[in-house]
């Protein structure tokens, strides 16, 4: 891999800069945000929607990560359009061939299997981690980063009457507003080493994540066994390749052991109980 010692040593330092999230934004545990304000200043709770907390939280946390890339002499930019790769990409001021994406990803624990976490996406397998030299939704081409992280935050969403969340608060009273979030957990990792051998969310062409919390604290996907390679290889291929079935027939490749066993590779490459789920879905950022 290019760049490997500077990888290893950006991966060293974005870990230590997650670890330190928790005090950034929590209180006791608890989230500090707790509502939008106008200038009446009445304030409005936030709704538990997942997609307006990642988003909060994203804006919440940008300053910091404009900090950390100051401390470790990179620039930050960012994706020109919403759906592109990455949220942010990171370029070494003293040499700009040196880039690092890194994804913002945040899910919530399941309720019922404390263990186990909601997952969340990890990128497209479409068009430009096929062909990785196209600029199709992409900031830089895929081969031009030196490696690709996720920052991921797992939290627990808390119970709250709904009257509660639509009820307005003078600012005041903001430390009485409860928080729509808590118990956080941040991590970094390289994303092919917490990614599961499926989809991501729905019909779109998304890698997915694993679920288990300790798995994804300690980079033991699907793929940990393997390496980048061939997680690189079984994404480019996921639902093209036609690998044989029992009977005889051809079905669209969709499982890393069915993968492994149409490239001839031995099963010990995979890593199955890292595939595990429990609870429901399978991603939502």
């Amino acid at each position: 891999m290019k760049n490997e010692q500077e990888k290893n040593v950006f991966l060293k330092e974005l870990k230590k800069f997650a670890a330190s999230l928790g005090t950034q934004i929590a209180l006791n545990d608890e989230w500090t945000i707790r509502g939008f304000i106008d200038v009446f200043r009445n304030v409005y709770t936030i709704s538990s929607d997942t997609k307006i907390i990642s988003k909060i939280l994203e804006l919440h946390l940008f300053p910091n990560f404009l900090s950390f890339a100051q401390d470790i002499g990179y620039e930050i930019e960012l994706a020109t359009y919403q759906n592109w790769y990455p949220d942010l990409t990171f370029i070494k001021k003293s040499n700009r061939d040196i880039k690092f994406a890194v994804d913002l990803k945040t899910t919530y624990r399941d309720e019922e299997y404390s263990d186990f976490c909601n997952g969340f996406t990890l990128g497209s397998h479409g068009e430009y981690f096929v062909n990785r030299t196209s600029t199709k939704n992409i900031q830089y081409p895929y081969n031009e980063y030196s490696g690709h992280f996720c920052l991921g935050i797992i939290y627990s969403r808390s119970v709250i009457d709904k009257l509660e969340e639509n009820k307005i608060y003078t600012i005041e009273e903001v430390e009485t507003i409860p928080a729509v979030i808590r118990n956080f957990i941040f991590f970094a990792e390289e994303k092919w080493r917490i990614a599961s051998d499926k989809g991501g969310s729905g019909n779109t062409a998304n890698i997915g994540s694993i679920q288990k919390i300790n798995d994804i604290l300690s980079g033991n996907g699907v793929f940990a066994k393997a390496g980048e390679e061939l997680f690189d290889d079984y994404w480019a291929n996921f639902g093209k390749m036609e690998v044989p079935t029992a009977d005889g027939e051809y079905k669209k490749l969709s499982s890393f052991s069915e993968y492994l066993r149409y490239r001839g590779l031995p099963e010990c490459f995979n890593n199955p109980k890292a595939s595990k789920t429990k609870g429901k879905g399978n991603g939502n950022d």
